[in-house]
């Protein structure tokens, strides 16, 4: 869950629901949708530091799961003004350094989260730059080629380097983003007739591997005729589990974006993404401010439809058992 604060004493609200709820990991944003002069989480080294460390001790067992996007290129919340070096380079431009220099720059990127308490990277990008006119990944650089196995193989380097300082990571957007036009952020997108097979190899390629799978919300005929990714059981049980052998924790993403706000309430979204297989539901109160949600109104939404039979209580079991199997690499 995403929350507006710089700080997190014993009596803030996010402390009382990770304490209460046992929430399991929070996103922090540098940039604040409600007041642009004030940040929403980052405002420096050190106060970034001290949220972190204040975060951990609210959790019982200090292993809260503290994401944020850094990928490098437009994509990367530590900034230079907060006192970051913030000049991590984009994916597209990262592959035209030699090898050892692109280890030496993740390193150096898993570092600086790992020196203020970040232990969750949602990266690195795995989609195919398939597409010149795809706006959000094309046109930000932020996809390593358009060769599957290429594709992997700086993923790999990226997870390595993050490994190496303790950060876990995401590789995203399943099941492939880079075929689209536009963008899930805004509204509903439809890959349907653009989208192709080896877009799934990155993840093949890295099933063991990585971390966690960050599933879009793009809109695939293909693979489920009436719902998007991250809230489809065929893509995420069927295609990602059972068909390319992923085992691993899948985390949505934000489900507060416009492909899904726009078309699904609350309570059917929570409904359908659990029982899609999803493991991590990912709420950033980020993109409108007027639709913040409070994680007492998701737990409660939650254990309603459990109660009403909506929602198999194994599923929430299975994923907190892949949730509990993951922080134990912490």
């Amino acid at each position: 869950i995403g929350f507006h604060g710089t700080e997190a004493s014993k009596g803030s609200q996010i402390c009382k629901d990770i304490q209460q709820y046992n929430l399991g990991a929070v996103i922090l944003f540098d940039y604040n949708p409600v007041n642009k002069n004030k940040p929403k989480n980052i405002s420096s080294k050190k106060q970034l530091a001290k949220l972190t460390q204040e975060l951990q001790a609210c959790s019982a067992d200090g292993k809260l799961l503290i994401a944020v996007d850094q990928e490098g290129g437009k994509v990367q919340r530590l900034k230079s003004k907060y006192g970051f070096y913030g000049k991590f380079p984009k994916a597209s431009d990262l592959i035209k350094m030699d090898q050892s220099k692109i280890k030496e720059t993740y390193t150096k990127m898993s570092k600086e989260l790992k020196s203020v308490g970040i232990n969750y990277d949602l990266a690195p990008v795995v989609d195919l730059d398939i597409n010149k006119n795809n706006h959000v990944i094309h046109g930000l650089g932020r996809s390593f080629g358009r060769d599957p196995r290429v594709v992997a193989k700086y993923a790999n380097t990226f997870i390595d380097a993050m490994h190496s300082n303790g950060v876990l990571t995401s590789i995203k957007h399943f099941p492939g983003h880079g075929s689209s036009v536009g963008d899930t952020h805004k509204g509903f997108v439809d890959v349907t007739n653009l989208w192709q097979e080896d877009e799934l190899e990155p993840y093949r390629l890295l099933k063991d591997k990585a971390d966690t799978v960050m599933v879009a919300h793009v809109f695939n005929k293909k693979l489920d005729e009436k719902y998007p990714a991250s809230l489809s059981y065929k893509t995420i049980t069927k295609m990602l589990r059972w068909k390319l052998g992923y085992h691993g924790v899948v985390i949505t993403d934000d489900l507060q974006m416009g492909a899904i706000s726009q078309k699904y309430g609350l309570r059917n979204t929570l409904k359908l993404a659990i029982n899609a297989g999803d493991d991590i539901l990912l709420i950033g109160n980020q993109l409108d401010p007027k639709k913040t949600v409070s994680t007492k109104k998701l737990i409660d939404t939650i254990v309603s439809l459990v109660q009403t039979g909506e929602i198999d209580e194994e599923s929430i079991k299975k994923a907190y058992k892949r949730i509990q199997s993951l922080k134990t690499k912490l």
